[in-house]
């Protein structure tokens, strides 16, 4: 077999490195990253890198600007004008390489929240938070098989939406063999679980821990007052000891005031201490928990002491780096703005957590809680005179720092319910 030659060697190491080029250079990066559908609301802008490539489309919805400092940095700007669709191509030397769909939605206000809610959210079934032994070496509901996260839905037919009613319907059965219909997950399972029952008392036990409602605070993300429907805390409300999302039976939001802050530390977050459940004034129900958040409807249309009037939204694809604001509620003062910058807008083509990062850059913020803490889970984000989007988790490793949640995905969610 004969070896290559040093010419041939050399071209194709020339080869290679020229295919590294040009995978890393402008024209492929912006191929890349060029999402396949651009999403915006009516007046809302999107600025376009294009890494030396031209961008064309007869768009009756949509107009390129000619902004000669945009183009003198290979972008241009994408400007939302009629609802509607159309589509627009990526080429070079007339040769298209990638179309772009632009979907421009009618104009849309919601009111933006800020406002500190108390939660209280009663399960759909009994969660299982732990196994327990019931004596030496005995735990009934490991030997049928549960695990923690499990929901009980039912024992020998019977639903079962409280701690206290499965406890009453495992005594009345005595240490019977009992059919236990329970979910897990996306799930529907059966299990056979014989309890277990003490000689010296009677009583009769399970070897479960179990849960049935849980209770926080957490922020309003916005109103929306052509259907009374709410969206908060832009994640789930999960179980803290086994991180299952709880599902709902029933569920309230109430009206809360922060007696206290702890503030947040890099390694500790910090919290919003809410009061709640003393008072209890119900503002509207819980329908729907999901990654994205909690859903419902208000009791009483919510204002907003700074936008009276609401805000117009602004869709993902408008959404981009530098300043921004928002609006949480961190003392007994009410709403405020705060002054926050975004630093990495992350492409998504479906409903995803993590949206967005930014940091906190307003001192009055940061001298009072350090950051985002929790608690301000829900606070909407406004960028350019809208509505963007919701906080949702903050940097362990940096209180100043979060994540955020796009408006669009917040929205979807709210339709559902």
């Amino acid at each position: 077999m004969k070896k290559p030659t040093i010419l041939r060697q050399s071209a194709g190491l020339v080869t290679a490195v020229l295919l590294g080029l040009s995978w890393f250079s402008p024209m492929q990066r912006t191929l890349r990253e060029m999402p396949d559908t651009l999403a915006l609301t009516q007046g809302q802008i999107s600025t376009l890198a294009l890494g030396g490539l031209s961008l064309t489309g007869e768009a009756l919805t949509v107009t390129a600007s000619g902004d000669e400092t945009l183009a003198s940095v290979g972008a241009v700007d994408i400007s939302a004008g009629e609802a509607g669709a159309t589509e627009m191509v990526l080429s070079i030397l007339g040769i298209p390489l990638k179309k772009v769909t632009v979907e421009v939605s009618p104009e849309k206000r919601l009111i933006p929240g800020g406002q500190a809610l108390g939660i209280a959210l009663r399960t759909e079934g009994v969660l299982v938070v732990g196994i327990s032994e019931v004596a030496q070496g005995i735990s009934p509901a490991k030997e049928a098989g549960l695990i923690a996260g499990d929901v009980i839905r039912s024992v020998e037919g019977v639903s079962v939406s409280t701690a206290e009613q499965l406890a009453d319907l495992i005594t009345q059965a005595g240490p019977k063999r009992l059919h236990i219909a329970y979910q897990r997950g996306e799930e529907s399972r059966t299990a056979l679980l014989t309890p277990h029952q003490d000689e010296a008392t009677g009583a009769v036990r399970l070897g479960a821990w179990v849960r049935d409602s849980t209770a926080g605070v957490g922020t309003l993300s916005f109103y929306d007052p052509d259907t009374g429907r709410y969206a908060a805390l832009g994640h789930a409300i999960t179980d803290g000891d086994t991180g299952s999302v709880l599902s709902v039976s029933e569920g309230q939001v109430l009206r809360a005031s922060i007696v206290a802050v702890q503030k947040g530390k890099r390694g500790e977050p910090g919290e919003l201490k809410g009061s709640f459940l003393r008072e209890a004034e119900v503002l509207g129900s819980i329908r729907r928990n999901s990654i994205l958040g909690i859903y419902g409807t208000l009791d009483a249309p919510a204002v907003n002491p700074l936008y009276s009037e609401g805000l117009p939204i602004g869709r993902r694809s408008g959404v981009h780096t530098g300043a921004a604001t928002i609006l949480s509620s961190v003392d007994g003062e009410g709403v405020k703005e705060y002054t926050v910058e975004i630093t990495r807008v992350n492409p998504q083509s479906a409903p995803a957590p993590k949206s967005m990062v930014l940091r906190v850059t307003d001192e009055r913020l940061l001298s009072a809680t350090g950051g985002i803490v929790q608690g301000m889970s829900g606070s909407p984000i406004i960028q350019d005179g809208r509505i963007i989007g919701a906080v949702t988790h903050v940097f362990v490793s940096d209180p100043t720092q979060g994540y955020g949640l796009y408006v669009d995905w917040m929205l979807g969610e709210s339709n559902q319910i």
